[in-house]
């Protein structure tokens, strides 16, 4: 694989930003900066309101204490410009109402070069937005990994042509980085950490996740098509040349049935890689998939969370798959027994209790396009290079059925792949210099 110098890249630019492997440390210390004065915080609030068309919002090398949101509403072709993570930050610590800290509305927006500290809610919220780029953004709770953190870090849902690139999210109680209900998107060079999960593309179109690391959280990347959102059925994710490693941190995302926060992520095992929930055509190659305590790759249904899977143009089904060429390593710890698919995952699988898997399907198919799982109806692919020394499980868990198997039969799902088309190119000229 050709990843040597791609992970090279990784490390010298993400360890040069000072975070190491324990998910509480903080990227750096802000307390340090000299403080903005209320003229300086009002100029700031008055600015991302009253900014022209084509201007620019200058963030100075300081740190301010924000009692207010920052919103920048129907703009067009705007720069928020930073001195550097390091040096500007915004802290909503002190912000008592309110959910983001930061969010974007408009067209041609670029963000880049500071860092958000502690919003009650999201970290910076784009919706509805064509044409954003997050470029070396960090976001994060100061306060550890806690379930009263915000729910994601950086957060574009219902946008077009986004891209993340070289940004830092790390404790937030749902996703790092998420993409919602959007199309046309690259996730690059970045960094999460101490959140709940990584990396998440939901519900969205035309994705490329490559060149990122995802590490110490419950799960690493996922790729997620729910019920019942304004946009349905997502497709076309490819996730490449990604380090997935050691996502193994607990899972401290709100309950299901504790109030309106929360979120599915919640029945995230920790210790998984890369998870794929109701996804269509996907491609995962070259990854560097690491000591995940529970499974590496996690290909599953939605059927398999026990909710209603029923919804106008949407399918409950993961479909045209294809896992290849990439690099797993077990860990010698015992997978996940806290959530139901951890639990599954340890006890039911085909190479003995208490053994991580490097991938595992839930084998859950339509029977209305195959009776049997053997002709592989779902278009679940796997080439992966030396996979008769794998832990690879396809369970049993089909709706009606009591009953629980696992096998250990790669070879349906040998034979075969999946062309996923993507096609970025288009967001080339939001990529700054």
């Amino acid at each position: 694989m050709k990843t040597s110098i791609i992970y090279l890249f990784i490390f010298s630019f993400l360890f040069t930003s000072a975070c190491n492997s324990r998910s509480n440390e903080q990227t750096f210390d802000s307390s340090k900066l000299p403080r903005a004065s209320e003229e300086k915080i009002e100029k700031l609030v008055e600015d991302f309101i009253m900014v022209e068309d084509g201007g620019t919002i200058t963030i100075e090398p300081l740190f301010y204490d924000l009692k207010t949101q920052l919103i920048l509403d129907n703009k067009k072709n705007v720069k928020i410009q930073g001195a550097g993570m390091e040096e500007s930050v915004l802290s909503f610590r002190n912000l008592k109402s309110g959910g983001e800290g930061v969010k974007i509305v408009g067209e041609n927006i670029l963000i880049e070069d500071f860092s958000i500290e502690d919003a009650p809610g999201d970290g910076i919220k784009s919706q509805h937005t064509d044409g954003i780029t997050f470029r070396k953004l960090n976001v994060t709770w100061t306060n550890g990994d806690k379930s009263k953190n915000g729910t994601y870090a950086i957060y574009p849902v219902q946008c077009k042509n986004v891209v993340i690139d070289g940004c830092i999210a790390s404790h937030s109680k749902d996703a790092g980085i998420y993409v919602g209900q959007s199309e046309n998107i690259i996730v690059k060079n970045s960094l999460a950490f101490g959140n709940v999960a990584g990396i998440e593309i939901e519900n969205c179109d035309n994705a490329e996740v490559y060149d990122n690391m995802a590490r110490d959280n419950a799960g690493g990347i996922l790729v997620f098509n729910l019920p019942g959102l304004p946009k349905s059925d997502g497709h076309g994710t490819k996730i490449y040349n990604n380090a997935v490693i050691d996502n193994n941190h607990e899972n401290f995302a709100t309950p299901l049935g504790d109030g309106p926060n929360g979120n599915t992520v919640t029945m995230i095992p920790p210790g998984s890689g890369i998870i794929l929930l109701a996804a269509k055509e996907v491609e995962i190659f070259n990854n560097q998939i690491l000591r995940n305590k529970t499974t590496g790759v996690a290909i599953a249904s939605y059927q398999i969370t026990g909710f209603p899977a029923e919804a106008p143009n949407w399918s409950p089904y993961s479909h045209d798959i294809y896992v290849h060429d990439n690099s797993y390593e077990r860990t010698l710890k015992l997978p996940d027994l806290t959530r139901e698919l951890g639990q599954l995952i340890s006890v039911y699988n085909a190479h003995g209790k208490a053994k991580t898997q490097d991938i595992i399907y839930d084998g859950i198919w339509d029977k209305e396009i195959s009776e049997s799982i053997e002709s592989n109806p779902m278009k679940i692919c796997i080439q992966e290079k030396g996979i008769e020394k794998m832990h690879f499980t396809r369970f049993y868990l089909m709706d009606g059925e009591d009953k629980i198997e696992s096998f250990k039969d790669y070879k349906h799902f040998q034979g075969c792949n999946v062309n996923v088309s993507t096609d970025v190119s288009s967001l080339t000229s939001l990529l700054p210099l």
